[in-house]
């Protein structure tokens, strides 16, 4: 498949050009011509990049890229090496951040509910369809210590669960993958029983407290393994190209 052709799909499916993003989304290094074999993570650091180098890969597909908003635009230190290898290599580098976040079907929030057998998905920012966070509810009601085992089993990661004073049972729930925990006021306004996100402020305690709602932390990067992985998939059956999910353990 010519990388033109895999950027122009990317495109039509995830369609970046509907959200405002702090990232550029498409391809981002260019490498060469022709792509068979396409390595996915979630994040484009040098070890990903050193594995997509053993695996003599093509592209690298992330959901974390580089030139994010407000950093140097200085290709120096980190950022020249792991450019260095992409290019050196001849490897292109494709990723998308907010696009992969909110896809309704492979994206990283779809993905969560689909896992945890979320009912009923919808934005959490009413009327707004792009809307990052979402909610949803479970079929039956469960306690805030079950959710909190159900996630440590399915991710495999240890999670960090407040409860509020009430430890109120679990029926509705909103949830934002990766540093989402801002909307954990919003999804308490509207009377949700819990909120999950990858990372934890120091005002979720009090918001937990004040404003009764669960919160549970997943970790950043355990909760954007799945969209990445779901669309390296999808490529892989849509396209016939070889694709090696690699899950370079972060504990954040």
């Amino acid at each position: 498949m010519k990388s033109i052709d895999l950027e122009h799909y990317l495109t039509a499916l995830l369609k970046p050009q509907k959200i405002k993003d702090f990232t550029v989304n498409g391809l981002q290094v260019q490498g060469c011509e022709n792509i068979h074999k396409v390595v996915t993570g979630v994040t484009a650091s040098k070890a990903l990049i050193e594995r997509a180098i053993s695996e003599k890969a093509d592209a690298i597909l992330v959901h974390h890229g580089y030139f994010w908003k407000n950093e140097s635009y200085a290709i120096r230190g980190m950022k020249h090496n792991r450019i260095k290898a992409l290019l050196v290599n001849d490897i292109n580098l494709f990723a998308y951040h907010l696009p992969l976040d909110i896809h309704p079907t492979l994206g990283n929030n779809a993905q969560l509910a689909k896992i945890f057998n979320i009912e009923a998905v919808e934005p959490l920012e009413l009327g707004n369809p792009l809307s990052v966070a979402m909610q949803g509810h479970f079929k039956q009601a469960c306690s805030g210590k079950d959710f909190s085992q159900l996630i440590n089993n399915t991710l495999e990661r240890e999670c960090l669960h407040i409860a509020p004073p009430s430890n109120k049972p679990i029926k509705t729930i909103a949830w934002c993958s990766g540093g989402g925990q801002g909307y954990i006021e919003l999804a308490a306004e509207q009377g949700i029983d819990a909120f999950l996100s990858g990372e934890v402020s120091e005002q979720t305690t009090h918001i937990v407290n004040e404003m009764d709602i669960h919160f549970f932390a997943a970790g950043h990067h355990a909760t954007e393994r799945y969209g990445v992985k779901a669309l390296g998939e999808h490529l892989a059956e849509k396209h016939g190209l070889e694709v090696l999910f690699v899950d370079i353990d972060n504990p954040v």
